[in-house]
């Protein structure tokens, strides 16, 4: 078990429905970094933005950005996480990938899709919670839009880091900073929001406002906004230990079943 985890994260422009650029891209991003690192976090749909043009995007858990993640991983001997737009059994999931320096994965599929705009028309809804165990270290990732509803990040299983990643758009990004912050408090843990930068293809603008806060709520880092950016973080497990033990807030939670 690791009492420290390096964690970067990667606040970035996305070039618009271009899985290849933007590989590119975070290739030179990540094969960049010096200092060691545990895990690498990417943006929601880092492979194209947050676009409703699922058929002109799709890859297959075969196809060129699954294996990318895996070999890129192994080479830099990182985890790396990130969503994209995946096909599977004719229907279109916008899905997480956890890839581990040995190029095991595993994958959430986004529970809540954004009816705003119509993602629940084209996306299928994932159904089941996701939390890894990495080198002695619970981490349960969600995706953007999850973050609005706590009780499917409710920390029943105990786990250390909360991660979303994003493409949270600058008008409500206030909602954003909120809501990272009331998750790390409530769970007793790190979270993490990861969000892109820059305007998509069909106007909308994102400012970043990418985070780390630890249990009590403090935020750990100090990401520009509006800018591309990597930040590198150290969580310690003994931050949470001590606070867990000391306040004991998890054993007062109520107990309920999600259906």
């Amino acid at each position: 078990m690791k009492k420290e985890l390096q964690v970067v994260l990667i606040q970035a422009d996305l070039v618009w429905e271009n899985p290849k650029e933007n590989r590119q891209r975070f290739a030179k991003k990540i094969e960049d970094l010096e200092a060691s690192v545990d895990l690498v976090v990417l943006p929601e749909m880092f492979t194209s933005g947050f676009t409703m043009n699922a058929k002109d995007v799709a890859e297959t858990m075969k196809g060129e950005t699954v294996l990318w993640m895996q070999e890129l991983a192994k080479e830099k001997n990182v985890a790396i996480i990130g969503s994209l737009v995946i096909e599977e059994e004719n229907n279109f999931f916008n899905r997480l990938l956890f890839v581990e320096p040995n190029g095991s994965l595993k994958i959430y599929d986004k529970r809540h899709t954004f009816t705003l705009v119509g993602e629940d028309k084209v996306f299928t809804a994932g159904a089941k919670k996701m939390v890894i165990d990495y080198k002695g270290w619970k981490i349960c990732p969600l995706i953007c839009y999850d973050l609005r509803f706590p009780v499917w990040s409710r920390n029943t299983e105990d786990y250390d880091l909360l991660i979303y990643v994003a493409n949270w758009p600058k008008p409500r990004v206030s909602a954003w900073d909120a809501l990272l912050k009331a998750r790390a408090i409530e769970n007793m843990c790190y979270c993490i929001g990861v969000n892109r930068v820059g305007v998509d293809g069909v106007g909308s603008e994102y400012s970043g406002h990418s985070a780390v806060y630890d249990v009590l709520g403090q935020k750990l880092t100090s990401i520009p906004p509006f800018e591309q950016h990597i930040q590198h973080v150290t969580l310690e497990k003994r931050h949470i230990e001590a606070y867990r033990n000391k306040l004991k807030f998890l054993n007062d939670r109520d107990s309920f079943i999600i259906n």
